[in-house]
């Protein structure tokens, strides 16, 4: 093989596929074919192609096209996949898949492992919140924004009202992506807040402050006056 084609094939790419799904995706009821149908999903996805038909799925598997409609419906059915309409900037309805089932299947099975009632609630909390963030963004979250949200909750032990309420500042500043989000996450846990009350009060107050400087900056701006051609007497 030449060193050009050896380089090509290096630079071709790889999908990054969490541990997670390989350690339990058969603990979640899920065999073999089901769960490879959902990793060529998943490529898809990254690749900004997030409806694959049953066709485009069976050119890159050892299934016909009818096999690979029947394990898409019945991983809908079972829900491990998601389909989501959509609808774009000129008002056209579009369909696109969605792991997110998926991967809370795999939170839930894990938590309960563990055993007790409140991993199993926090695992339901998590849950809701991937539906939450993903009617705000008004488009299913990739794995890596899932794997985010895992990490407030799992690492940086934040609530999730906390996050809840993160989410719904940065909705009020404009600005719905995580990495703002985990800044105002950070900056409330530099400053010891804790609790959804205490993060709404803050956000107030900052907020207050804010329109007090734009208010004085406003102060500080001579008058304007409407500009009248006073020699125009008709």
């Amino acid at each position: 093989m030449e060193r050009p084609q050896i380089i090509s094939l290096l630079q071709y790419g790889h999908t990054a596929v969490s541990k997670l799904l390989l350690d339990y995706y058969a603990k979640i009821g899920l065999n073999e074919p089901q769960m490879m149908i959902l990793l060529h999903i998943h490529r898809f996805i990254e690749d900004n192609h997030p409806f694959p038909t049953p066709a485009e799925l069976s050119e890159r598997m050892s299934m016909s096209e009818s096999e690979c409609t029947e394990l898409l419906r019945s991983l809908i059915k079972n829900d491990y996949l998601e389909m989501q309409k959509n609808q774009d900037d000129d008002q056209v309805m579009y369909e696109t898949y969605s792991l997110t089932p998926l991967f809370r299947r795999i939170v839930q099975e894990q938590f309960s492992e563990a055993g007790g009632e409140t991993e199993k609630d926090s695992s339901n909390q998590e849950g809701e919140l991937y539906e939450i963030f993903e009617q705000e963004f008004s488009r299913p979250l990739s794995p890596m924004e899932c794997e985010t949200i895992n990490v407030w909750m799992d690492q940086d032990k934040y609530r999730p009202e906390l996050i809840k309420t993160a989410l719904h500042e940065a909705v009020l500043a404009g600005k719905l992506n995580l990495r703002y989000i985990d800044r105002i996450l950070h900056e409330w846990h530099k400053n010891g807040i804790r609790t959804h009350q205490e993060a709404k009060a803050y956000g107030e107050k900052f907020r207050k402050h804010q329109t007090s400087k734009t208010t004085m900056k406003d102060k500080t701006k001579p008058p304007q006056y409407p500009n009248i051609n006073w020699l125009d007497e008709s």
